[in-house]
């Protein structure tokens, strides 16, 4: 007779476990997609895989045998032993290995991993005693004669990160010959206790890591490890290498292929590199800073142990640190005497890193401006041309990163009255921005177009920053109001206007509402459909302030 009993959370899931004394079917566990082998604690167990894993981004090592960091429902989609419709696998547990060899099967990419600890295998199960269903449900089962209730346990959550931190982090850590096994395990413990501070997570930073030797080496990317726990055992597992100090070449390939989209990339959030060196670089270092820099990302020297006045003889660039930096203002470089005093910089460090207003490489005018839309709504627009305003509001709205951390929009509608048809935050991702565009609906009405700007200005507007803030203002008449001291006052406060007119709007309006200088902030056709020939040319204009001005 079979005897229920309960398994503790795992993942965030609650496992129904059973076994059947001498039998080797098993009830399955329902598990969701994200579920590793390493969660799951017996040998052969039996496991219900929802539907659709292929549709998540699922992490899984190996072909054939997986690190037990996987996805253990992505490995068996990859492996062809469960359909993308899901269903029951049984893992087998198996001794760790090294390299993990990467394939992309069934709509799975599985990915290199140099080495880890545990594996496990996955075959068709050879019967399964119940009615099987996809559904992950923690609601108990009924119960049923001669069964005992399944008791209802409680979720256990995982931590979600540092929410103040939100940064893509790459380590580029120092494996040459230099320094040596005993510094690099040093090193290792470092990296350890920074990744620890810096609290990784879903919705907190994220840690990629690549070695630098003779050529550098990608240990793991962005979206490998969001859980500390998982994050501090893949570096425990890193093997020192040895091999020249080329640095540049360590640079040059985190800039040009780990923050993409593919490796774990976020979008809208700071790209940060921290390259750690022991001593000096073996090659040359400007192109590839270079790069780095022209592709957003802030680059952090962090030298342990610089070379003595002896050793400097042998450095080739002795200004190496800055020229890498992001900017050479004290900020992005950082010396620590020795590997032996490491602990008490980690807090200041972390505090760097995680620094938004500092991050000045990854500040350009396509994430980091905060862009209001004054749409006027007057009774002589009517409804065709001002579906044509959004159409050409959206034009710029799609040039910029709109997200949480990147670029945002708002936009106020305007007649004698004022409505705020969504704020500055009121959306985190482009696509949500622009249907909240294309679906304001025309009010209709007069023409207060000063009182609408002092509205805007008091109600949109609540960041502030040198250069952040951009409002659009586009009419088709005259004001019944006085528009040149509201326009003004909303300068004074920090934002730059620009003014597009059309039909019969009067230039000497525009030109007074517009920031300085005039011509460059003032735009006029005399038709609607003349409109989206304007976007480009607002872009390059918003662009082009932001950078004087940062």
């Amino acid at each position: 007779m079979s005897q229920l009993s309960v398994l503790l959370p795992l993942t965030g899931l609650l496992f129904l476990i059973s076994s059947t004394i001498g039998s080797e079917s098993s009830v399955p566990f329902p598990v969701n997609c994200v579920t590793r082998g390493a969660d799951l604690t017996d040998d052969g167990m039996v496991i219900l895989c929802p539907p659709d894993c292929t549709q998540w981004r699922v992490s899984v090592f190996g072909t054939g045998i997986y690190a037990s960091v996987s996805s253990v429902c992505g490995a068996a989609v990859h492996s062809g032993v469960l359909r993308p419709s899901g269903g029951p696998v049984k893992v087998h547990r198996q001794p760790g290995r090294y390299n993990y060899m990467s394939s992309y099967a069934h709509g799975i990419q599985s990915q290199t991993l140099s080495h880890w600890s545990n594996s496990f295998t996955l075959t068709k199960p050879i019967s399964i005693p119940l009615e099987l269903t996809s559904d992950t449900s923690d609601t108990a089962l009924p119960a049923g004669k001669g069964k005992k209730p399944v008791k209802k346990t409680v979720k256990k959550n995982l931590p979600v990160g540092n929410k103040e931190c939100q940064m893509d982090i790459v380590i580029v850590m120092d494996s040459s010959s230099n320094i040596g096994q005993r510094r690099f395990n040093l090193q290792k413990n470092f990296i350890n206790k920074l990744t620890a501070t810096l609290k990784v997570g879903p919705t907190g930073p994220h840690i990629g890591l690549v070695q630098i030797s003779d050529s550098p080496r990608t240990e793991f990317s962005l979206n490998n490890f969001t859980q500390p726990k998982d994050l501090a055992l893949a570096i425990k597992e890193l093997n020192y290498l040895g091999g020249d100090t080329n640095t540049g070449k360590a640079i040059m390939h985190t800039a040009r292929t780990f923050f993409t989209q593919e490796n774990g990339g976020r979008r809208g959030h700071p790209r940060v590199m921290m390259v750690l060196i022991d001593g000096w670089p073996s090659d040359d270092l400007d192109q590839a800073a270079t790069v780095a820099r022209d592709s957003g990302i802030n680059v952090f020297m962090v030298s342990v142990a610089k070379p003595t006045p002896e050793e400097l003889t042998f450095v080739r660039d002795k200004d190496f640190m800055k020229k890498t930096v992001c900017k050479d203002n004290g900020f992005f470089d950082y010396l620590i005497p020795s590997w032996f005093t490491t602990t008490k910089h980690i807090k200041p460090l972390t505090q760097r890193l995680c620094s938004l207003d500092g991050l000045l490489c990854s500040r350009t005018c396509y994430n980091s401006v905060n862009i209001g839309f004054l749409i006027d709504g007057s009774s002589s627009v009517g409804d065709p041309n001002f579906q044509l305003v959004l159409d050409f509001l959206a034009a710029i709205a799609r040039s910029f990163d709109i997200s949480d951390l990147g670029a945002h929009i708002g936009a106020v509608q305007f007649t004698y009255d004022q409505r705020l048809e969504f704020g500055l935050s009121d959306h985190h991702n482009k696509q949500d921005a622009l249907n909240a565009l294309k679906r304001i609906t025309y009010m209709s009405g007069g023409t207060a177009t000063g009182a609408a700007i002092t509205y805007t200005a008091q109600n949109l507007f609540r960041r502030t920053g040198p250069g952040r803030n951009f409002l659009i203002l586009v009419t088709d008449g005259q004001s019944y109001d006085d528009v040149a001291n509201p326009a003004k006052e909303a300068q004074r406060l920090g934002i730059t206007m620009y003014t597009v007119g059309v039909a019969w709007a009067p230039i000497d309006d525009l030109k007074a509402m517009a920031s300085e200088p005039k011509d460059r902030h003032t735009f006029f056709t005399k038709e609607f459909t003349g409109l989206e020939n304007l976007a480009p040319a607002l872009v390059q204009g918003i662009c082009r302030d932001f950078t004087e001005k940062n």
